[in-house]
């Protein structure tokens, strides 16, 4: 059926690709695309960037203008806060606002995203202790980034983007991370190492294997952060970048099937087989081929080809959702490109580049190449991202000849 009244939930990258990819496929009803935020969906990636820069504005993170959902007859709901669904069957049902305000709807697609992790922690409610996940979020940051001491707790991309950001405009910044590695769920130890110092070199403080105990303030304001080690580090601004966790919350009140996020099928369908999730709420059949291991993604490139997929479920024409997942983070003077989902177990032949701070760790699982981590190489990013959707490999053997350039070496 591609008639009737569309609901999706969530105007954030995934449900925007949505409503923009149904209308492409022939869904002749009406759309409604309801958001939480005041802002129509925009890109996120600039948020740790380019706003904290001072480089950009609101209008130009916007990733279609009113007048695309205008033309598309799409009627785009801006500062509601769904907050519960009655589902009738067949896929119908009612979704009701905090405000009171409801729609009725035939199909509904959850696209509700996913917020940052808060850390149970003495202080963690002192002025200054923020998360980054939204264009509010990023603008108080920009806001408070004229201080000297910038703890970032957490290691992954975001506390990274950040941490660079920062340091490049003068702050004294500190990065704490838990685990035995910096991004330690999605690099090698590796590449790692490499990054760690590489930020190193640019001003950031990185200590890993330790955790915050404690956040100190004074009179209401974040002053410090002491470690489980008994470190006690200044701070004028802490950042908690510890991951997300998927904002489920309306399907579970639905009872639909919940598991560290919506639990959908190849084709976006949840457990009632009408619903459907897409993007960071979701936990989906992994879609690189072959695998048969189930996650959740969170990116950019996910959001939109799950969402693409999805449409097609919506008008009847259900394809499953297949690709080889891809992320990129950009750190100072790094950008880092991953194609492909490594296990942690998977070896690494590193490739180093022809000039410094280059450098492409290439992942194996036996002989297969399951993964790339690229940094300043967007070529080789290239080259592996297309082999590994076509099938092709580059041997072990192969890889580890530093002198030959890595197209050469695919077979």
């Amino acid at each position: 059926m591609s008639t009737g009244h569309l609901l999706v939930v969530g105007a954030g990258q995934a449900g925007a690709q949505v409503v923009s990819s149904v209308r492409e496929l022939g869904w002749d009803g009406s759309i409604t695309l309801v958001g939480q935020e005041p802002h129509a969906p925009y890109s996120r990636p600039p948020l740790s960037k380019a706003v904290l820069r001072g480089e950009t504005t609101p209008e130009s993170l916007v990733l279609r203008s009113t007048a695309f959902y205008r033309d598309q007859h799409v009627d785009l709901v801006l500062d509601e806060r769904v907050t519960r669904l009655e589902l009738s069957g067949e896929g119908a049902g009612t979704a009701v606002a905090a405000s009171g305000r409801s729609w009725l709807f035939d199909r509904l697609v959850l696209a509700t995203g996913a917020e940052p992790r808060r850390l149970d922690l003495e202080g963690a409610d002192l002025d200054g202790v923020v998360v980054l996940r939204d264009l509010a979020d990023a603008e108080v940051l920009a806001r408070r980034l004229d201080v000297a001491d910038l703890v970032v707790v957490g290691g992954g991309f975001i506390g990274l983007e950040v941490a660079a950001t920062a340091a490049a405009a003068g702050v004294r910044v500190t990065v704490v991370e838990a685990g035995p590695s910096l991004m330690g769920r999605v690099v090698s130890p590796v590449t790692a190492e490499l990054v760690r110092a590489a930020h190193q070199d640019a001003g950031v403080r990185v200590l890993t294997g330790v955790r915050p105990l404690r956040f100190r303030g004074e009179r209401g304001s974040v002053t410090a952060v002491e470690l489980a080690d008994g470190t006690r580090l200044p701070a004028g601004l802490v950042l908690v970048g510890v991951g997300a966790r998927p904002r489920d919350d309306l399907a579970r009140g639905a009872g639909l099937h919940c598991d560290g996020g919506v639990v959908v099928d190849a084709f976006s369908r949840a457990s009632d087989g009408h619903t459907l999730a897409v993007g960071d709420c979701a936990d989906l059949p992994d879609p690189t081929p072959g695998s048969d291991r189930r996650l959740r993604l969170e990116s950019v490139d996910n959001a939109v080809e799950q969402a693409k997929a999805a449409a097609t479920t919506l008008v009847g024409d259900p394809r499953p959702y297949t690709g080889v997942p891809w992320f990129w983070s950009d750190q100072g003077s790094l950008k880092i490109q991953i194609a492909g989902l490594a296990h942690p177990g998977d070896e690494v032949v590193l490739r180093p580049g022809e000039r410094p701070g280059r450098f492409t760790a290439l992942r194996y699982r036996g002989d297969r190449l399951t993964a790339a981590e690229c940094v300043n190489a967007p070529a080789d990013f290239m080259v592996v991202r297309k082999a590994l959707a076509q099938g092709r490999e580059v041997s072990r053997d192969a890889a580890a000849i530093i002198g030959v350039p890595l197209k050469r070496l695919v077979a």
